[in-house]
């Protein structure tokens, strides 16, 4: 009969635990859902707006979206991806098709588009991007789960089990503090991009300035030379009537040769850039290319005022700026964590039996740290503090060799500049008028054919000379739009 009293008990013992732990696992899975539900904050969104707030005028780079990550559940059975293999650019139309010209402008759109390291950069600034929700998130919640084996269908108690949930909760301002270091970080990401576009513009600008140099070269060499086999008919001529000497024959045959020499030099320097020019269109090495167009009108420089001002928005300080502002934040979160954080627990503890023991079953409570290693904090604040005066010293050298940077590339421009104009003002027309001369004097038997020779030597020198030094202009003027962070018209006009 006691038995019989006894079974009832513990049956209404055993209803009452399941039905805390039912509701106890009613709310664990309306949490778990809750957690994972939660749309997971949109990296475009809060990224440009964060960049909107901190400088309304700079054009931020939407983040590509992410790849697709296999999951946990399907990993062992996701096959294994074979090594990767040396990928060749194969592109279904050439991108110049129907272009007559290359110009500064068509390869440079090319470059940005097409160039492997901007998407390079733009990863690396997703990857970035992506620890927003790592920093911001809460810690997973714990689940504990304790039973007394013998208490199951013993006569003597009741089944005894003890289920707790917690959560831990960083002090306040913690969480904050860690997504304005990754805000920071972001912003420094985005501005590397930036600064690689400035890159890639100077670098196509001035693989289009070989390109040029090269072809314009060769035009040089081919005219020299036809001028040559012409001045050596000429004089086989006067060798034949008994007007002139075997030896001036041979001095055009030795120039002749002398410009196929220097054909071979201009061919491969002519390779060589347009191999340049498609690694940067992230092309066939031996794509074809059309040739290069008209060099451009170089634009008026600004006042080297002016440009100083404007090279403080460069990417790369931007960059640096930010660096320090994320430095500065790590060094906020070392100091927060002198503050305790708390976990917040709730459970049901069937342990407690009896009339008197029901009321205490379900149970609340808090823990906390105690933040009492002081050294282990202090050495995190002091490296944090070194860490923002690193920072705070590589951004004062980045300014002072971006101002050395402007002022030379200034002046050199305005030297490139005042040699271009010098030699299509003075000496191309001098050295033409040169040449003119000395062909009228040998035709009357003026001067001897060698000085026709040196004269037609100096004038091919010469505008070779004019075509480096229109190319030394626009390499010197990429440096410059680089050097300013580009939006000034320092190229053409």
């Amino acid at each position: 009969m006691k038995a019989m009293t006894r079974y009832p008990g513990i049956v209404f013992s055993m209803n009452s635990f399941k039905a805390a732990i039912a509701t106890l696992s009613a709310t664990v899975c309306l949490t778990v859902c809750g957690c994972v539900a939660s749309p997971r904050p949109g990296v475009s969104e809060w990224l440009h707006s964060n960049r909107a707030d901190s400088d309304p005028a700079k054009k931020t780079q939407a983040i590509p979206t992410q790849t697709h990550v296999i999951t946990a559940a399907h990993r062992e059975v996701a096959p294994t991806a074979p090594p990767p293999r040396v990928a060749v650019p194969v592109h279904a139309n050439h991108p110049f098709d129907g272009v007559t010209a290359l110009n500064a402008e068509g390869v440079i759109r090319i470059v940005l588009e097409r160039n492997p390291t901007l998407d390079q950069m733009r990863s690396t600034a997703a990857a970035v991007a992506a620890r927003f929700p790592q920093v911001t998130s809460l810690d997973d919640p714990n689940l504990a789960f304790t039973t007394a084996p013998g208490s199951a269908g013993s006569p003597n108690a009741d089944y005894a089990a003890k289920v707790e949930i917690s959560q831990k909760l960083l002090y306040p301002g913690k969480r904050g503090l860690k997504a304005n270091v990754v805000r920071a970080e972001v912003a420094a990401a985005e501005d590397d991009v930036e600064d690689a576009r400035l890159q890639l513009t100077e670098s196509a600008r001035s693989a289009l300035a070989d390109y040029s140099l090269a072809v314009r070269g060769a035009e040089v060499a081919e005219e020299n030379a036809k001028l040559l086999r012409e001045f050596r008919q000429n004089a086989e001529t006067r060798y034949k009537t008994g007007q002139g000497q075997q030896q001036d024959v041979l001095q055009a045959e030795v120039e002749i040769a002398r410009q196929e020499e220097r054909g071979i030099s201009l061919r491969r320097a002519k390779q060589v850039a347009i191999a340049r020019l498609n690694t940067l269109m992230h092309l066939p090495l031996d794509t074809p290319l059309p040739p290069p167009g008209n060099a451009d009108t170089p634009a008026p420089l600004p006042d080297v005022a002016r440009l100083r001002e404007s090279a403080l928005t460069r990417p790369d300080l931007r960059a640096m700026t930010a660096r320090v502002g994320a430095e500065e934040a790590n060094l906020a979160v070392a100091l927060k964590e002198y503050n305790p954080d708390v976990e917040v627990m709730a459970g049901y503890d069937g342990f407690w039996q009896g009339a008197g023991g029901r009321p205490l079953q379900w149970q609340v409570g808090l823990r906390t740290n105690l933040p009492v290693r002081y050294a282990r904090r202090g050495g995190a604040v002091d490296e944090a503090r070194a860490n923002v005066a690193r920072r705070r010293a590589e951004l004062a050298r980045l300014a002072d060799q971006i101002n050395l940077q402007v002022q030379e590339a200034f002046e050199q421009v305005r030297e490139a500049d005042e040699v271009v104009n010098l030699y299509k003002v003075k000496v191309l027309p001098a050295a033409e008028a040169n040449v003119k001369e000395a062909r009228s004097g040998y035709t009357n038997n003026k001067i001897p054919f060698l000085n026709l020779i040196e004269a037609q030597r100096g004038q091919t020198a010469l505008k070779d000379r004019y075509y480096e030094a229109v190319a030394e202009s626009a390499r010197r003027r990429a440096a410059l739009e680089r050097a300013i962070g580009g939006g000034q018209a320092t190229t053409t006009k």
